[in-house]
């Protein structure tokens, strides 16, 4: 894990555990089908983007087992006309993390961070650790002790299967 993530577990006083992981299996489905973990207690950290001159981006955590309501809740929260999911080089730009490690915790603190109210349900959540080779299992309520955080009601909704 990155300084920043350490330093930043450290100050919100963060009890955790670090679950190392092969950088393969780092994106969640593949993690919980090869580490034995539930979806429902595994979330997704991903930056949108506002498009507005300048764009604007927030991070939003968002449990496995559920998608990100871009275009009702998160656009609306952004100010902007579309929002979108931030491409990987912007995402890595924004928060020295690749896509299948970002974690809500070392991030700018200029950088919201949209937290699903469903999260706040789990007993402990899985979330990146700043790589894709470990994982951090915590309980949330350290997640809303970070600068810029928010809990948003309705943030996702459920995932369609086919």
């Amino acid at each position: 894990m990155n300084t920043n993530v350490l330093q930043s577990l450290k100050d919100v006083g963060a009890i955790y555990e670090v679950i190392d992981c092969d950088p393969s299996f780092a994106d969640t489905a593949e993690f919980c089908d090869h580490y034995g973990y539930l979806s429902q207690e595994s979330a997704n950290a991903i930056v949108l983007e506002g498009k507005a001159e300048p764009s604007v981006f927030a991070l939003c955590l968002v449990l496995a087992t559920t998608r990100i309501n871009v275009n009702k809740v998160a656009r609306k929260r952004l100010g902007t006309r579309k929002a979108s999911f931030a491409k990987a080089e912007i995402t890595k730009e924004l928060t020295g993390m690749e896509i299948g490690g970002v974690t809500p915790f070392g991030l700018p603190e200029n950088l919201p961070i949209w937290i699903d109210d469903l999260v706040m349900t789990a007993p402990k959540v899985i979330i990146g650790a700043g790589s894709r080779n470990a994982k951090i299992y915590l309980s949330p309520e350290y997640l809303l002790k970070l600068p810029n955080s928010y809990v948003v009601e309705g943030l996702s909704m459920p995932l369609v299967t086919e």
